[in-house]
């Protein structure tokens, strides 16, 4: 396996602040992000514009399960069939349920997070829906009580970013 380029080289404390600052709302215009690093705004736009060319984040609308009524989550790790891994995974990824998924290295396992209405669409999904996709079988699950960070609230530690 080749070793990953280390890209933060690229980004300096600067871009770190820019970044922690469209986190908190990635609506922020630049002008105003300029203002509160005492940069020029036209400078802010190039380096938000090339973090965004160089592949590092994405805007988009992250939405709030909660407001639409999905109350329940799931973790939930699979085995299944690798001969009909592809066919499982489309319809896996077709499921509104499913809000993640990701397949272990050399295993048979996929690790998915589901969010629910209700206990009963819960129940369903783990033992109608999911014993009734050929090749899967459902290893474990854990409901989900309380979620601290999701993955749109990361970001690297401020030392990753060069001086």
């Amino acid at each position: 396996m080749a070793a990953q380029k280390n890209h933060f080289a690229l980004f300096d404390k600067t871009d770190y602040k820019i970044i922690k600052m469209l986190q908190k709302d990635s609506r922020t215009p630049a002008k105003k992000i300029a203002e509160a690093l005492e940069l020029n705004d036209r400078t802010v736009r190039k380096r938000i514009d090339r973090m965004v060319e160089m592949g590092i984040g994405r805007f988009a609308l992250v939405l709030d399960p909660s407001l639409f009524s999905y109350s329940i989550s799931v973790d939930i790790l699979l085995e299944i069939d690798l001969a009909k891994e592809e066919e499982i995974v489309k319809k896996l990824l077709e499921m509104p349920y499913v809000s993640y998924m990701a397949f272990g290295q050399e295993t048979n396992e996929l690790s998915i997070q589901a969010r629910y209405k209700s206990t009963e669409e819960l129940y369903e999904f783990l033992w109608k829906v999911i014993p009734g996709i050929e090749g899967v079988k459902v290893s474990e699950y854990a409901l989900v009580p309380r979620i601290m960070r999701n993955i749109d609230e990361w970001v690297p530690a401020e030392d990753d970013f060069s001086s």
